[in-house]
């Protein structure tokens, strides 16, 4: 076998790769041989076989195959020989093309290859952690907002009208073409005015309305509506006004921290405080990352495969384009044309991912099997009821697999270079926090 370079311009490659016959023939024996003592032929015991009936049966069958795995061959040697790790998967074609049995095969393999990653001392690395505390007044603020979700109603003044926000208790009885219909009717229905839950148009009519009054609402049920008899369909909804209340905040003591699961108040601000500072590590730890990475951006340059980075320029452009056209939700329309930004942020990109790839390689970081479980169980959340078909769906899928690996490994590597990267704490307010995260979604 010969393999002859043709091309090293940069992280480019190119050679030519050249079988000779006697090379594939060699291997068709050894396939024939490997295989003889389980063939049976008609004439002959199982395993008796001469090699020359056996070539004549199943040579031209073998032959395809064998002249694959001598070329896949040929380029694992020429990998581990020269050290070179293919970008992406590298391109193979025959260049003999009016090939016959007999002939050498003539072979044209091209690949951009991984760059060296130059060693980064990463104890040079300097980091800032902002660090908020849970203070009286955050959880008091927390404490209002679980007061409000779990609001109660109290009647209003007797003669006062409904307002947007209070509940009115009504019965009603539902009309298509002057006939009931089935579901179309309630009785003490609590209904809150501007909460949408019913009809378009619905809650706007009863605005205004008092206790005690008798009110018609006519409405328009959706083209799209779920009841085919009722799509389209005007309907008339004559409603009884029983009650009208106004929101109230639930009083904030021991009754409403066991509302939710807290034995009581003291014991929910406890675990509001604590859910707070959780809140504030994880966007404090957003705001280090994003810190990390330009550190690491400006301590490291090296030459860039440009297929890798054409990618993944495509990809943003595609991303961002959609971001600004939410109406398009499907891929038919002209390909978008990365601009000079796009390629930018596509080198910055592609640069952090191969160095984070190299010091989580070197480091020895791995995504255990219980984490990639986790990440699948919280993917699967949000298709409800098809949990099962997405977990086996992932499952045959080694893409969607990479797809839920990759941040995680990523952040196990950052974890990894925090931890030797010189972090100096300091305490701020969460409004200095928030600041700094409205700064990271304005890049």
């Amino acid at each position: 076998m010969q393999v002859t370079e043709t091309l090293n311009e940069g992280l480019k490659r190119g050679y030519n790769i050249v079988v000779t016959a006697a090379e594939l023939d060699e291997k068709v024996n050894e396939k024939l041989i490997e295989a003889q003592p389980e063939i049976e032929m008609k004439g002959f015991r199982k395993g008796k076989v001469p090699m020359a009936l056996l070539k004549k049966q199943f040579g031209q069958r073998l032959l395809g195959e064998a002249m694959q795995e001598t070329i896949d061959g040929a380029m694992n040697k020429h990998f581990e020989d020269s050290g070179d790790r293919p970008a992406l998967q590298p391109q193979v074609k025959m260049t003999n093309e009016d090939w016959k049995e007999g002939d050498d095969v003539h072979v044209e393999m091209s690949y951009e290859a991984l760059p060296e990653i130059p060693e980064v001392d990463l104890k040079s690395v300097e980091l800032e952690k902002l660090v908020v505390k849970a203070d009286d007044a955050a959880v008091e603020e927390a404490l209002q907002n679980l007061a409000e979700t779990a609001q109660d109603f109290k009647a209003r003044r007797k003669g006062s009208k409904a307002k947007e926000g209070d509940q009115v208790v009504i019965d009603f009885v539902g009309k298509v073409d002057g006939e009931a219909f089935e579901g179309g009717s309630a009785e003490d229905y609590p209904l809150v005015l501007g909460s949408n839950s019913f009809i378009p148009g619905f809650e706007d009519q009863l605005v205004g309305v008092k206790a005690e009054e008798v009110k018609d609402v006519t409405v328009t049920f959706p083209e799209e509506y779920g009841a085919e008899h009722l799509a389209g369909k005007e309907a008339v909804f004559t409603c009884t006004i029983k009650e009208v209340k106004e929101p109230v905040a639930a009083e904030i003591n021991d009754e409403l921290a066991q509302k939710f699961g807290a034995e009581d108040l003291a014991a929910l601000k406890a675990q509001i405080a604590e859910r707070l500072e959780a809140e504030y590590a994880g966007a404090s730890r957003a705001v280090m990352k994003r810190a990390l990475l330009d550190a690491l951006d400006e301590k490291v340059s090296f030459d860039l495969p440009p297929t890798l980075v054409e990618a993944e320029a495509k990809q943003i452009a595609h991303q961002l384009w959609h971001e600004e056209n939410p109406e398009v939700t499907d891929h038919n329309h002209d390909e978008i044309e990365p601009t000079e930004e796009h390629n930018k942020l596509a080198e910055r990109r592609v640069r952090l991912g191969l160095l984070l790839a190299e010091l989580g390689q070197k480091a020895e970081v791995e995504v255990t099997d219980a984490e990639m479980t986790q990440a699948i169980m919280n993917q699967a959340r949000q298709y409800p009821g098809q949990e099962r078909q997405f977990f086996e769906f992932v499952q045959q899928n080694a893409q969607m697999q990479q797809q839920l690996r990759a941040p995680i490994f990523e952040d196990k590597v950052v974890d990894y270079v925090v931890e030797l990267a010189k972090v100096t704490e300091k305490e701020v307010g969460k409004e200095e926090l928030q600041k700094a995260i409205e700064a990271l979604e304005e890049e």
